[in-house]
């Protein structure tokens, strides 16, 4: 049975990971007035994080986007710790954005099931790995979902939530009310399912776009075009699997495809092969498209 708090309780929210998903994460959440907590056990990777976030805010306060106070505030509310223990002891919502492999979050969910108080939800931001895969792990998997944002999270409005067969009904309330508090327009999905809505639509969608350039349909380029100017998408699959980076995009097919064991879902040899030479997208200068 869940003892998954209400909305109206939430004031103290810990992020577990300070890497570029989880700090982007937590200033959302002290945006919009929450006391935050990031967690990790880099002190570097706390500093950076805290470089990054006060760099981002300076940056927004000049451009007139962001109110001097409102930038002060946020940051006041966010505090570093290496500490899980201390950090999970007050915590009444948790998003764990550590490494996407299992056996680390088992371990952090496991954790959090004694460390984190009776009402507290424990979310994973995992985009590959459902959450009863580690609901079990905590004690109480009624107060277990996946709370998945999408990169840059300060930025990028949909949250997909997850339950799975025992996540209660008052988590999953609480959890869509949570994201949109935090300016975000939230979507459930009844039941885990690899890819959950986004990365299966995105999947769907570069796997028939490599199909036509790998069979010699058409060039990148021109399938980037047609997608850009005849369905009116932001960018081509080309274009935005550079910039996702191809790496995550090959991590995703691997995740998919052992979950599945499906033909379609299997990775692409084009970008595995891009990936196997360093050529990873946006990020290192080089992709389907050179960026130097």
């Amino acid at each position: 049975m869940s003892t998954a708090t209400g909305i109206e309780n939430i004031s103290t929210i810990l992020v577990i990971g300070a890497g570029t998903m989880g700090r982007q994460i937590a200033m959302t959440a002290a945006l919009a007035g929450y006391s935050t907590t990031i967690q990790d056990i880099s002190e570097e990777g706390l500093a950076a994080a805290r470089t990054e976030l006060e760099t981002w805010a300076a940056s927004r306060v000049a451009k007139g986007k962001l109110g001097q106070d409102a930038a002060t505030a946020a940051l006041d509310a966010l505090a570093y710790s290496t500490d899980l223990d201390s950090a999970a002891s007050n915590a009444d919502f948790v998003i764990e954005a550590a490494t996407e492999r299992l056996d680390i979050k088992t371990q952090i969910f496991e954790k959090l099931g004694v460390l984190a108080p009776a009402h507290a939800i424990l979310a994973t931001n995992s985009s590959t790995l459902g959450s009863s895969k580690v609901a079990e792990a905590t004690g109480r998997p009624g107060q277990v979902c996946n709370m998945h944002f999408f990169n840059p999270a300060l930025v990028m409005k949909c949250v997909e939530v997850v339950r799975h067969e025992t996540t209660s009904d008052a988590t999953v309330d609480t959890t869509m009310e949570l994201a949109r508090r935090l300016g975000k327009e939230p979507v459930l999905i009844n039941r885990e399912i690899p890819g959950f809505i986004a990365n299966r639509l995105m999947g769907a969608i570069q796997r028939e776009a490599l199909f036509l350039a790998d069979s010699g349909i058409a060039s990148v380029q021109d399938i980037d075009t047609t997608a850009r100017t005849a369905l009116g998408h932001p960018m081509g699959p080309f274009a935005l699997m550079d910039m996702v980076g191809l790496d995550v995009i090959d991590f995703i097919a691997q995740a998919t495809y052992a979950e599945t064991g499906a033909a379609e879902d299997a990775p692409n040899e084009r970008v595995a092969a891009l990936v196997a030479e360093g050529k990873l997208g946006r990020k290192s200068g080089a992709g389907f498209y050179d960026y130097k």
